[in-house]
């Protein structure tokens, strides 16, 4: 027995040993391998965006799989909490994407727990062919969950040159619905800059809407001092590789309220009653969080003694995150005020290249009350540009010179073969949206993410200046 204690406490202290040997491997060989990188203008691209890891972000990666611990664990609901606070947010949830995230955020509004709570909830209880405003320049997937739930988007266009979304038109359909038909806003901030907050949360309030707010593209960004993504009533966040931060892929849906962020992981977690992942995360031991697992659960059934932990109370979807998404997360929330000052620093010097050409394009700007930290620098060329050069002949240029650039998402939605039944609601969707339209036409941007070096932005304003001095 004694012989047996002493072999056990021997070989874990060598795989102690070994796995801080392999984790602290790791670390070094990303570091190395960063360290050593080099960049040839017009032979490796400028990115518009992409992860900024180092050798932390990896080892913790690897230290969970180490571990052994693959779904949805104690790390994710540790981020699950700090992530919430971050947002100034009382609860969240973590999901696969960005895009699981809106459609979790949409689809909460149909919650069979949520109708279970009756008057207390009835503004968050919608019925098929609920309305929405959105405007018509977005992400798919900032509207394709309202289709997918039986929701109908109603657009708007958008304003020059921040495609903000249009409230002067918001407003105008609102004064028009006498039938009340439309329940809720929903629209993303566009590359993390906000259009007026105020306005939108007097019409929000004025109106009773909904508001879903898809701050995807804005984490870090703030209106007097409020971060984006705490304004709606549910928001949502992406970790997709581009994005502000990372952790490979990654969402987060946002609540203050405690019954849709119940209701939200039941969705999230195959339509799942039981809330263990939230109290015991890891835990497959231990009990159930309620302390009944084996009982009369089901409603009509009350003679069948069954596991709560197989009990479905929603019609949910299988979007959960990994355990080492989360462990990659929290070592990237360490270093986020440092990515959002870099890219901070770096729409500043693009804004001081690119204004050289003023008289051909316009450039993005942001009201006083809003802090951005940018996703993205906008350009659109002006009318008069377009007698001298397209868009098309730009991009082409900055592209053989290996500079990515970005079409601003959809342009027009209405213009895409995924939204034929949409564009059919309206008389003229090329005329009915000009902006969304000239978006579509005139409008790419280019990256400013915290990886984008000063030489890489000299290199911009030299490719720049070549293509510009003809006019």
């Amino acid at each position: 027995m004694v012989i047996n204690k002493i072999k056990k406490a021997y070989n874990e202290f060598m795989l102690k040993r070994l796995k801080k040997s392999v984790s602290t491997g790791v670390r070094k060989y990303i570091n190395t391998k960063h360290a050593n990188k080099t960049w040839t203008p017009g032979v490796d691209w400028v990115q518009y965006s992409g992860p900024f890891f180092d050798g932390n972000e990896y080892g913790a990666a690897v230290d969970n799989l180490m571990d052994e611990w693959l779904i949805y664990g104690q790390k994710c609901r540790q981020f699950e909490l700090e992530f919430a606070d971050h947002l100034g947010k009382e609860y969240g949830i973590l999901t696969n994407s960005g895009s699981s995230a809106n459609l979790l955020m949409t689809s909460v509004l149909k919650s069979k727990k949520l109708k279970k709570l009756g008057k207390a909830m009835k503004k968050f209880q919608l019925e098929p062919g609920a309305k929405f405003i959105t405007p018509v320049v977005c992400f798919p997937t900032t509207i394709n969950p309202l289709i997918q739930n039986g929701f109908e988007p109603v657009f708007v266009d958008v304003t020059m040159p921040n495609l903000h979304i249009d409230l002067d038109q918001v407003e105008a359909l609102l004064k028009k619905d006498k039938k009340k038909e439309i329940k809720g806003i929903i629209f993303a901030h566009v590359l993390g800059n906000p259009p007026d907050m105020d306005r939108v949360m007097d019409i929000v309030k004025k109106y009773d809407l909904i508001f879903l707010e898809d701050a995807c593209d804005a984490l870090g960004s703030t209106w007097k001092d409020e971060k984006l993504g705490s304004f709606g009533d549910i928001s949502t966040c992406s970790f997709f590789p581009a994005h502000h931060m990372s952790m490979g892929e990654g969402g987060f849906v946002a609540t203050n309220n405690n019954q849709i962020r119940l209701a939200l992981a039941a969705i999230r977690d195959w339509g799942r009653a039981c809330y263990c992942n939230s109290n015991k995360p890891g835990n497959v031991t231990g009990g159930t969080a309620c302390g009944m697992r084996f009982g009369a659960w089901f409603p009509e059934q009350k003679d069948i003694i069954f596991d709560h932990r197989y009990i479905f109370d929603e019609v949910g979807y299988n979007i959960k995150p990994l355990e080492l998404q989360a462990a990659m997360g929290l070592e990237q929330l360490k270093k986020l005020d440092f990515m959002h000052d870099r890219r901070k620093q770096n729409f500043k010097r693009m804004h001081e290249i690119m204004s050289k050409y003023d008289k051909h394009l316009m450039l993005p700007s942001a009201m006083p009350e809003a802090d951005v930290s940018w996703f993205g620098f906008l350009i659109t060329l002006k009318d008069e540009a377009k007698t001298h050069f397209q868009k098309n002949d730009l991009v082409n240029h900055l592209e053989e010179a290996k500079i990515q650039t970005r079409s601003y998402f959809t342009g027009n939605a209405l213009f895409h073969p995924a939204y034929v039944d949409e564009a059919k609601k309206y008389k003229d969707p090329r005329n009915d949206f000009p902006n969304a339209t000239k978006s579509t036409t005139d409008t790419f941007f280019m990256g400013v993410w915290p990886g984008m070096t000063d030489e890489q932005l000299d290199y911009i304003e030299e490719v720049m200046h070549k293509f510009m001095w003809k006019y």
